[in-house]
């Protein structure tokens, strides 16, 4: 049998798993200070309900579960492969989250501000930043079409980020509204705006070219791409000069973004900057109106994510709930600090208590009394303590006591 772990999987030694553990529960209790409330939700979903979530190329990205039994035995038999499959996991947090407030939503206040965080699935082609299972770390805020809900979801998740000492980073807003307006002022036809929105969201990937190269093998108009071509070749597109290519009607969605952006620098206090790209897209095709991304400057690319998306609850409701969510990508941040052999400042240090086999009860009473400072593994005393000494050093262990030859705790090496 195998040892490895499937590919885009991974094990986690204790040192890893512990930091894991300690940059959720900043997140989590960050989250919850913030008056957000944590729910879980199966890893399980419906695979029509999956199939019709409109989330863009992760639809894609889908495992699926094949029925079981004599249903399984009669979709092959009637050789239709689209029935061989009746669930899937999840490939986000989002879809999980509208189902849940669909059957709980009796139970539910609203506004409604819910905590995720937990494990998605994609089938990914695994390499370095792309895994198939992965954490994500999700706040929410449903029933409520208010701005007010994407400033506090942009502060909250600054301060997230912040707790875990994530600097140097910048929080970038713009809205599907507003680009969905300029792309059909430039020619686009309504059926062909989430084709076109994908492909751009491409753009920091593959480059303005590249989007271009894409809009043409997809043969809309080449009157229609070069207008678009010159568009996103206007250098430093700000909200003023976004308004001259939108229409009147739609000036409202500039109003909108340009108050969540002035209101969320108040907060920020200097922190962190909040700036409008309009070439902002999120590649999920729920999204409805404001999207949001925050950029590591330090490091390089996207380290959270999120948008309004207010028409997905009805599509298990069948009525219009507002919805609005921002997601942190634990994984991009997990592998940014543990390069950097992050160790938090302020997590509880980790030491070993040696002991003989008939001092045992004597030296779990002197462990407890060590317990009200740091975390306290047991060990029975091996034979080459120097070596094991080593081993527990390279592990991130603190320091060490040999019970009955000393009373102070004696510190490894690296501290």
């Amino acid at each position: 049998m195998k040892t490895t772990t499937v590919k885009g999987t991974n094990d986690y030694l204790p040192k890893e798993a512990a930091l894991r553990d300690y940059l959720q529960n900043k997140i989590l209790n960050t989250y919850i200070n913030n008056g957000f409330e944590h729910i879980i939700t199966p890893a399980i979903e419906d695979a029509e309900n999956l199939d019709k979530s409109e989330g863009g190329e992760n639809l894609n990205l889908i495992f699926k579960i094949l029925k079981r039994g004599d249903k399984l035995t009669k979709a092959i038999e009637s050789g239709n492969m689209d029935s061989l499959s009746d669930m899937g996991l999840r490939y986000d947090l989002t879809l999980p989250l509208s189902r849940y407030y669909a059957n709980n939503k009796a139970n539910l206040n609203l506004p409604f501000k819910a905590i995720q965080i937990d494990r998605v699935y994609r089938a990914e082609r695994p390499q370095k930043g792309r895994l198939r299972e992965f954490v994500q770390c999700d706040i929410d805020i449903l029933g409520s079409s208010s701005s007010s809900c994407e400033i506090e979801l942009i502060y909250t998740t600054a301060k997230a980020l912040l707790a875990i000492e994530i600097e140097e980073f910048r929080v970038k807003v713009n809205d599907r509204r507003i680009l969905n307006s300029i792309l059909k002022n430039i020619g686009f036809a309504q059926e062909e705006l989430e084709s076109v929105c994908i492909i751009f969201d491409k753009m920091d990937k593959i480059g303005k070219d590249g989007v271009i190269e894409e809009l043409a093998k997809k043969e809309y108009s080449e009157n229609v791409i070069s207008k678009f071509e010159e568009f996103i070749s206007i250098p430093d597109m700000s909200l003023d000069r976004v308004r001259e290519f939108v229409s009147e009607d739609d000036r409202c969605y500039v109003d909108n973004v340009s108050e969540i952006i002035a209101k969320s620098l108040k907060l920020a206090a200097g922190k962190y900057d909040v700036v409008f790209d309009i070439s902002l897209v999120r590649g999920q095709g729920y999204y409805t109106g404001t999207i949001f991304e925050v950029e590591s400057l330090k490091f390089k690319g996207a380290i959270a994510g999120g948008g309004r998306y207010d028409n997905l609850i009805g599509k298990f409701t069948g009525e219009s709930v507002a919805a609005v969510g921002f997601s942190i990508g634990f994984e991009r941040i997990y592998s940014i600090l543990s390069e950097q052999n992050y160790v938090p400042k302020d997590i509880v240090k980790k030491v070993v208590l040696f002991y003989n086999e008939d001092e045992y009860t004597d030296a779990v009473m002197k462990a407890d009394e060590l317990r009200k400072e740091y975390a306290v593994t047991m060990i029975e005393r091996p034979k080459k303590l120097g070596k094991y000494l080593a081993k527990i050093e390279a592990q991130g262990y603190y320091g060490f006591l040999v019970y009955g030859e000393a009373d102070e705790i004696k510190l490894l090496g690296h501290n």
